[in-house]
């Protein structure tokens, strides 16, 4: 095997893999990449068994041929070198081989492992639908934050994708908040193409994640082609294909979660409340993160009081004109939102002091955007 690269290229394609490459593993292949060289251009796959990416460099070959080395040292290695062409040639040997990589004058020697022991990732069959990559980026964007990290909740582990011919819709929840957002066709020239009906997915947290960095390095014009079979989920972006195991399981019934009555509304800026949220934040109780929001005719209060911290408040002037009522809320929860939505306004509804407060975007955009969070006992 014998070929060359340019590093800018190869680099890109490099550090994409990087996300999926097991650092700590007992499986030492699984630390490694892949590379399969063909006529015009070097393969790059990495797997940790559970997520896989198959991406392509442009190459001139001399020699077709394939290898796994380590992920990391080849990356840390190319990153030190000049933006110059790098030549890779294979030395053959029992174990597998090694292979000698030289740009100018810098040479060095690493060792591989035979392409033998390297899992086998499937291949992707027929597009399901196309899926735009700025919309789905910001989907992403606006619920991979709600995603519950408790591994024994198994089926919130994920995002839920339901796919129709003329709407995507994404939903996450840990329990306690849950964000739901929808696009229609409007932002599309076809709808989603390929679908006959509807299609419901669970995405993966780290598959989300992976899905987010190929996303924003996609070429002006490309879509997403997606499709899945028994096991797996397939997102093919040109040159690049993230494969992701499915979750099986039931995801929760969100629908009913999502608020019908809550008919006490109360507008407000981003800036404004995010930064009052920030400074009250500073004095709420480590343990519970719970701040109180005080609604009165005209005005808001943002309070927060921790045993042994102090106490701050924040008043607000607000059009509000309904009942005056408190109601408690993990301040963290309510910054992912704010860091999500962007600037503008946004409308706080809410039904009563028990029940879940829903807050959204004031003004209507391409995306339907909501975020339903549960309340704590104040």
């Amino acid at each position: 095997m014998e070929f060359s690269v340019q590093r800018t290229d190869f680099l890109r394609e490099l550090s994409l893999s990087q996300g999926v490459v097991e650092r700590k593993t007992t499986i030492p292949i699984l630390s490694n990449i892949l590379l399969e060289v063909s006529s015009d251009s070097v393969r790059i796959t990495a797997t940790d068994l559970e997520l896989g990416i198959r991406s392509s460099c442009p190459a001139k070959v001399k020699k077709t041929g394939s290898i796994t080395v380590p992920a990391k040292k080849l990356l840390d290695y190319v990153r030190q070198l000049s933006d110059d062409e790098i030549k890779f040639k294979l030395s053959e040997a029992a174990t597998g081989g090694s292979i000698q990589v030289t740009c100018g004058r810098s040479r060095v020697r690493m060792a591989g492992m035979a392409k033998d022991s390297f899992p086998v990732l499937p291949d992707m069959g027929n597009k399901m639908a196309s899926l735009p990559p700025a919309i789905v980026s910001q989907m992403i964007g606006k619920t991979i934050f709600a995603i519950s990290s408790e591994e024994s909740r198994y089926t919130l582990n994920a995002a839920l994708m339901i796919l129709k011919p003329e709407t995507l819709t994404m939903v996450a929840t840990d329990g306690h908040r849950l964000a739901h957002v929808e696009s229609d066709s409007s932002v599309t020239q076809d709808g989603y193409g390929g679908l006959s009906g509807e299609l419901r997915v669970l995405i993966p947290k780290k598959a989300m994640t992976e899905l987010s960095k190929l996303l924003g390095e996609v070429d002006e014009g490309t879509t997403v082609e997606f499709s899945k079979d028994d096991n797996h989920l397939f997102f093919n972006m040109g040159r690049r294909l993230l494969i992701s195991r499915m979750l099986s399981g039931q995801f929760p019934n969100y629908e009913a979660v999502l608020p019908k009555a809550n008919d006490r509304v109360v507008t407000l800026d981003q800036e404004e409340i995010a930064a009052a949220v920030r400074r009250v934040a500073l004095f709420s109780d480590e343990r519970s993160h719970s701040i109180r929001f005080q609604l009165n005719p005209e005005e808001v209060k943002i309070t927060a009081a921790g045993s042994d911290a102090g106490e701050s408040e924040e008043a607000l002037p607000a059009s509000y004109q309904g009942p005056a009522m408190t109601i408690g809320f993990n301040w963290q929860y309510l910054q992912d939102f704010f860091a999500a939505v962007g600037a503008g306004k946004i409308s706080f509804e809410f039904k009563d002091e028990q029940s879940a407060g829903q807050i959204r975007p004031a003004a209507e955009d391409k995306l339907k955007y909501r975020y339903v969070v549960m309340p704590m006992r104040v």
